[in-house]
């Protein structure tokens, strides 16, 4: 596991009632900044794995986000490979894994993100299942759902107009299910929003409400690292 020295750990939080080993952290926050890190010794291979840090509205560090996947699937499958997201805590402790299977199912669409819905696994811990994220189909508008551990619907996400969403920053707004009321959203930030923290990552933010449930906050967490793969990369 692989970590910058730029930004500081946050110290370890105790458990709570109900709350999966080392998601303790995620009770205390309405907020939070992926850093997706560039490391320069892996920038001559393409589709490189991919790793994250996850912090704080403090800049203090929670989370260290790993992918696992094939590189011969990178390369050939592009946005529709199969990964599972390894997240560890601050003692080194897997905490969260995120699984993505293949998209698609024919060589004429496997690397088309809009017409071969994707759906993520989230255990916390792991081999323990707490949600789904499921993919919507839809050619420019993206929309997610998210699924408790019985598959129920517990909260939406809804992306802007892709073909005009290029042209300017990105915000997914998270919904509730009954009234699709906007109870927060996940945004691509500016260059330079974390200047002084990780001066070489792209960022997105999280933001939703500070007394939602743990494992909700976790797999909004996994839908952000989604969202990041589909469609941040496709408007820089």
């Amino acid at each position: 596991m692989k970590t910058s020295d730029t930004a500081h750990w946050i110290d370890t939080s105790e458990s709570t009632t109900d709350c999966p080993p080392g998601l303790e952290y995620l009770a205390e926050v309405n907020q939070l900044t992926v850093c997706h890190r560039f490391d320069m010794e892996v920038l001559c291979y393409l589709e490189a794995n991919k790793t994250y840090e996850v912090m704080n509205n403090q800049g203090h560090r929670i989370y260290v986000v790993e992918e696992q996947s094939n590189w011969f699937l990178r390369y050939l499958c592009g946005l529709a490979r199969p990964f599972t997201m390894t997240i560890y805590d601050n003692t080194g402790q897997v905490v969260i894994t995120v699984h993505k299977g293949l998209g698609g199912s024919c060589c004429c669409c496997i690397r088309c993100h809009s017409c071969c819905p994707q759906k993520l696994i989230v255990e916390a811990p792991p081999g323990k299942t707490i949600g789904y994220v499921h993919q919507k189909f839809h050619p420019i508008w993206p929309s997610l759902k998210i699924k408790n551990q019985k598959k129920e619907d517990v909260l939406k996400i809804k992306g802007p107009c892709l073909v005009s969403g290029c042209l300017r920053n990105l915000n997914f707004n998270i919904l509730s299910v009954g009234d699709e009321r906007v109870i927060g959203n996940i945004s691509k930030l500016c260059p330079g929003f974390v200047k002084g923290l990780l001066s070489d990552a792209d960022s997105f933010k999280i933001q939703f409400p500070y007394d939602l449930d743990v494992k909700i906050k976790a797999l909004m967490l996994g839908a952000s690292l989604f969202i990041d793969y589909m469609y941040f990369e496709l408007c820089p």
